[in-house]
């Protein structure tokens, strides 16, 4: 019996994906339902493979690297040429630092590494109904930088 209440499918890309660790969040959420429309190494890649697409992914999550000295104006490109596409960064760091330029850049969520499944789908859904998705240990970050615009 139909429900009339069918569950929009979230269409997700993954950037600078080079971690095993997200290998795994990746397909847990394809084997939970999220359609992935692909996975880039870089972003200059990623920015790419998006440019090939006939339709763009909802939500982007992105590996950051910030050893990688270009890698702000990377996702600032990113950002300028997909202002619709919703930005979830994934890291290790959670200094004040590496997360308020990431958020002025437009960046929805931010889940440090050691985020589960759960937490990743918890902020794909949220940055889906136009909130954000915070981890622990850089909520307070985000909630004074959103407090203070």
């Amino acid at each position: 019996m139909e429900t009339g209440t069918t569950q929009q499918k979230i269409t997700l890309a993954f950037i600078n994906d080079k971690s095993p660790i997200v290998d795994i969040i990746c397909n847990d959420l394809a084997n939970s339902g999220t359609e992935i429309l692909f996975r880039s190494e870089n972003i200059e890649d990623g920015i790419t493979q998006l440019s090939a697409l006939k339709s763009l992914p909802e939500v982007c999550i992105i590996d950051l690297d910030f050893y990688d000295k270009n890698i702000l104006a990377e996702l600032q490109e990113l950002r300028t040429k997909y202002p619709s596409i919703k930005l979830i960064a994934h890291s290790d760091i959670d200094t004040e630092k590496a997360i308020k330029p990431l958020l002025e850049i437009g960046f929805d969520s931010y889940l440090l590494i050691g985020s589960d499944a759960d937490d990743f789908k918890k902020a794909i859904e949220g940055v889906s109904n136009g909130g954000g998705y915070f981890s622990v240990g850089v909520a307070k970050i985000a909630q004074e930088y959103f407090g203070n615009k």
